[in-house]
């Protein structure tokens, strides 16, 4: 029997450990997520004013503190939500170590409870999955709502998710090689149910890939998101063209690499590749 414990999200990531921080630098994959983000963030967060307060910016489910760092150094205020006890104890070193720890408030918290006032926040991030990591629709519902009722009126949210047509072409992709053959068997129900859980795996007879999950479809996520009250007015493919390929990118000479990046530049918002993009992002206005 597949135990529980292990692919929930909160023991996921307290196992996790120091990866969560690597992650978003590991490799140029990688990276695309993080760059692409961290555009659109430039683009649309309120502007740094120092003759006035900073703004304030909630980074829900920021684990080691990757985006909230950054945000720190471009002069906001930062509330970083977990509800990993190792993933808020790095994050509090890391932002030691960059000089920014007085910037950021680091506490135990929840995408479905923030425990914030409403619009107590000039802007709000949901950053690589944490609405992914809540299987119960209602509570997604609930979650969304959140993200709304603490951001300002007319402030910005940035929410990206999984994405399930990536999630399946990738397994597809990659069958019969190490560590990925098993996930294929799983690939049908997880298209039907959409959520990948224990019992999906012991279903199958095979042990866990991943945490549990909620896999998305780009207009299940606008659907979401609008519902809850937020005007979606982009969703960008993060991984993008690179979807599929994934690995292997340092056989590409940097040349290479960046024509990449600006395939994927120019067909980000396309609504296609977002749907089959590894993790797509919204960005909304409370």
């Amino acid at each position: 029997m597949v135990d529980p414990e292990r692919t929930d999200p909160e023991t996921y990531y307290d196992d996790y450990g120091e990866r969560e921080w690597e992650r978003l630098d590991r490799d140029f994959f990688h990276r695309l997520e993080w760059e692409a983000t961290v555009e659109y963030l430039d683009a649309h967060l309120p502007r740094v004013d120092e003759s006035d307060d900073p703004p304030r910016v909630l980074d829900v489910g920021g684990a080691a503190g990757r985006y909230s760092i950054r945000l720190a150094e471009h002069g906001y205020a930062v509330d970083l939500v977990d509800p990993s006890e190792t993933q808020r104890e790095i994050a509090r070193e890391k932002l030691r170590e960059h000089g920014v720890a007085d910037r950021v408030t680091v506490r135990d918290g929840d995408v479905r409870d923030l425990d914030a006032a409403a619009a107590a926040f000039d802007a709000t991030c949901c950053l690589g999955g944490p609405l992914s990591h809540v299987l119960d629709a209602d509570e997604r519902a609930r979650a969304a709502r959140e993200l709304r009722r603490v951001t300002r009126s007319g402030g910005p949210v940035f929410v990206s998710v999984m994405g399930l047509l990536g999630a399946v072409m990738i397994t597809v992709q990659y069958a019969g090689r190490v560590e990925s053959g098993d996930d294929l068997a799983v690939m049908p129900d997880l298209v039907r149910e959409r959520d990948y859980t224990p019992d999906l795996a012991e279903r199958h007879g095979v042990e866990p890939a991943i945490f549990d999950c909620h896999f998305f479809r780009r207009e299940e996520l606008v659907d979401l998101l609008s519902t809850a009250g937020l005007d979606v007015t982009e969703v960008a493919a993060l991984e993008g063209v690179a979807g599929l390929r994934r690995t292997h990118f340092e056989e590409l000479d940097e040349r290479a690499r960046e024509t990449v990046r600006e395939l994927n530049d120019l067909l980000r918002t396309d609504s296609s590749l977002a749907d089959v993009s590894p993790h797509m992002l919204a960005v909304c206005r409370a």
